[in-house]
């Protein structure tokens, strides 16, 4: 873990990229919508929680090994401690089955995941039998660790392209089985593909003491979905801002992704017309 700093911006532009399939296996390899990202810029009409020095957030970064956005970070660092947040950053291979699990535990009040996602098929064939949505980590797959998680579906075992390596990925089994403690009304952001494709990743993490879940319902670009996720951070900290003007101010804003059709949702939506002092407290 470490402490997330403002950092000097990249040089250049960053090659646009997009990852249209994902491969995630449970018996067979199975392709999955992909994740990819983007960001946005400052901030202002900011409102203080009622105890800032009680209320941390976290930037789960699994991407941050193979396409890393400096400039992700900085901005939605800058966005959480403008709002009163201490922002703790975890990136790369510090993502692992057992930082999940323990995940809960850690108190956080918001949480940014930036990862690889997908709803995975039962079959490539058969293209409506989604069998559930799993978030990427970065720790290798292997057939012998935690054999009770993958007899009970709670892990996949997945993969970015066909040559890329073996990770395992979490599904709502695992959130709401293997998962300890709770989450103390936290908002929880997906910067990642599908993950309200379908509401079981929403409806686990809710189960688990989330108070509001906000994801994209399809593929997306990444330079995409880092952008609108930054600008949904940046929404979501303005005064009197409520989870649904948020999430409506940033589709005006990014508008849907111009190349799958992505749009930003949120559950549940009984409390859309919540703000984020709300929501955490």
């Amino acid at each position: 873990m470490a402490k997330a700093k403002a950092k000097k911006q990249l040089k250049g532009k960053q090659q646009k990229r997009s990852f249209p399939w994902l491969w995630v296996t449970i018996g067979v390899f199975i392709p999955v919508f992909v994740a990819a990202f983007c960001f946005m810029a400052s901030s202002h009409n900011l409102v203080t929680p009622a105890n800032p020095k009680d209320t941390r957030a976290a930037i789960v970064d699994q991407l941050y090994t193979s396409y890393p956005n400096e400039d992700f970070t900085t901005e939605v660092t800058k966005e959480l401690e403008g709002y009163g947040f201490e922002v703790d950053l975890y990136q790369g291979n510090n993502v692992t089955v057992d930082f999940y699990r323990n995940l809960p535990s850690k108190g956080y009040r918001l949480i940014v995941l930036r990862s690889h996602s997908g709803a995975v098929r039962a079959s490539s064939q058969y293209v409506g039998s989604i069998i559930g949505t799993y978030l990427f980590t970065n720790e290798p797959y292997s057939t012998i660790k935690y054999p009770k998680e993958q007899w009970n579906n709670e892990l996949a075992r997945a993969r970015v392209t066909e040559s890329s390596p073996d990770l395992f990925a979490i599904g709502a089994k695992f959130i709401s089985n293997s998962m300890e403690g709770n989450f103390n009304n936290t908002v929880i952001i997906i910067d990642g593909c599908s993950c309200l494709y379908n509401d079981d990743l929403a409806q686990a993490f809710a189960q688990k003491g989330a108070s509001a879940y906000l994801a994209w319902d399809a593929t997306v670009d990444l330079d995409y979905v880092d952008r609108a996720t930054a600008c949904v951070v940046k929404q979501l900290c303005k005064k009197d801002a409520t989870v649904s003007k948020a999430v409506m101010n940033t589709m005006a804003v990014v508008g849907a992704d111009l190349k799958y059709g992505a749009v930003l949702r949120y559950y549940p939506l009984e409390n859309g017309g919540k703000t984020l002092k709300e929501l955490i407290q």
